[in-house]
C-alpha cells in the first residue's frame, strides 16, 4: 500500500514570509510557515513534516509528489556524500538548510519511499492543493493573520483505522478541534516560551526513568538557548500540532515559535518545578515557576507520547502578582 502526497514551499520574495504544505486530499493535509524564510526551507519542511505526520503509518510506502529538482537530489543524490564530508559540499561550503536536511535524513530511516518530480504550475491536482495552501501560509504571515493548518493526517491511534491509501484522517476530538481553531484565532506576538536552565538534558544512558523525569530533562534541554537555535531539534521536541498561549495572552503556532526561538534565543532564567503530573498512559503535565531578573511567570507544559518520542504538545505562561 502506498500514501501519496504533493509537497511544496512558498517565498514572497524569497526571503520572505514563506509557507509550506503538503496534502493527499482535501480531509488530509497540513501547511505552516514562518515570517521569514526561503522557498527551500519551505519545499524541505513540507517533506519533514509530510514524513513525521506518516510516521505512525511507517510500514506504508511514501511517495512524495515534489516540484523542487532542489529536495529531489538533495536527499535521494547528495545527502550521503554531504554526510561524510560532515555536512560539507564538495567545495569545502557549509551545506544550506543543514538543519532541515539533517531532521529529514532522520525521519526517513526505516521508510519506504519514492519522490516523483512534478512540473510546477502545470495543472497537476496534487501540486497545485499544496502550492495553493503553501502560498496562503506565507501570504497570512505577509499580512499578519493567522494560518489555516489543515486537519493534518490523523494521531498515531485513530489513522490506523483508516485506509492509509486515501490518507483521509477520522474526524478530529472536540479538543484537538479547539487547538487548532486557538491556534488559528490570533496574530502573532513575541513567544514567551524558553529561557536557559542549568542541568542535564537528558537521564543518563541505562538509567530507566520514567515519563515525569523524562518529560522534566526534555524541557530543560528545550530550555537551553543551542537548542533553541536548532530548528531541527525543535521541530522533534515540539509536537505537529503544538500550541503555545504566551503570558501576552497572544496565541502561538508550532513554527511561528521555532522561527521566533531561532532568531531570539534569550537569556538565563531559573526554573522551580510545582509538580510533575501523569494524567494520561501517555501525557504527563508539567508546572513551574520561570524567575527572571525582570519578573517571574507561572507555566505548564502538556507532553505527549508520540511513538517513542516524548513531544511538547501545549505550553502556557501567566505573569505571578
Amino acid at each position: 500500500m502506498t500514501i501519496t502526497a504533493a509537497a511544496d514551499g512558498s517565498a514572497l520574495g524569497n526571503p520572505g514570509p514563506a509557507g509550506w504544505a503538503w496534502y493527499v486530499d482535501d480531509d488530509c493535509w497540513r501547511a505552516g510557515g514562518w515570517p521569514h524564510g526561503t522557498n527551500n526551507m519551505g519545499e524541505l519542511m513540507a517533506v519533514l513534516d509530510l514524513v513525521r505526520s506518516t510516521a505512525h503509518l511507517s510500514g506504508e510506502d511514501l511517495h512524495i509528489l515534489c516540484d523542487s529538482q532542489y529536495v529531489i537530489n538533495s536527499v535521494t543524490k547528495w545527502m550521503p556524500g554531504w554526510k561524510r564530508k560532515g555536512w560539507r559540499k564538495a567545495d569545502g561550503k557549509a551545506v544550506m538548510n543543514v538543519e532541515l536536511l539533517k531532521e529529514i535524513d532522520q525521519a526517513l530511516v526505516g521508510r519506504k519511499y519514492t519522490f516523483e518530480w512534478v512540473r510546477g504550475h502545470a495543472g497537476h491536482d496534487l501540486n497545485e492543493a499544496a502550492d495553493d495552501r503553501a502560498r496562503a501560509a506565507a501570504t497570512a504571515y505577509q499580512q499578519g493573520v493567522a494560518v489555516r493548518q489543515g486537519p493534518g493526517f490523523g494521531s498515531e491511534n485513530t489513522a490506523a483505522a483508516a485506509p492509509p491509501t486515501t490518507g483521509r484522517t477520522v474526524p478530529q476530538s472536540a479538543a484537538a478541534r479547539q487547538q487548532r481553531i486557538l491556534a488559528e484565532a490570533s496574530v502573532f506576538d513575541e513567544p514567551d516560551l524558553f529561557s536557559e536552565l542549568d542541568g542535564d538534558a537528558m537521564p543518563a544512558p541505562g538509567i530507566d526513568a520514567s515519563p515525569e523525569a523524562i518529560v522534566e530533562a526534555l524541557e530543560r534541554e528545550l530550555l537551553r538557548p543551542d537548542t533553541r537555535a536548532d530548528v531541527g531539534r525543535t521541530g522533534v521536541l515540539l509536537h505537529p500540532d503544538y500550541t503555545e498561549i504566551g503570558s501576552s495572552g497572544r496565541i502561538w503556532t508550532r513554527d511561528a515559535v521555532m522561527m521566533s526561538l531561532q532568531e531570539r534565543p534569550d537569556g538565563a532564567v531559573e526554573m522551580e518545578v510545582l509538580g510533575a503530573d501523569r494524567v494520561g498512559e501517555h501525557t504527563v503535565l508539567l508546572t513551574y515557576r520561570s524567575h527572571t531578573r525582570a519578573a517571574a511567570a507561572l507555566r505548564s507544559s502538556l507532553w505527549v507520547q508520540d511513538g517513542a518520542q516524548w513531544r511538547l504538545r501545549f505550553h502556557q505562561g501567566t505573569p505571578e502578582a
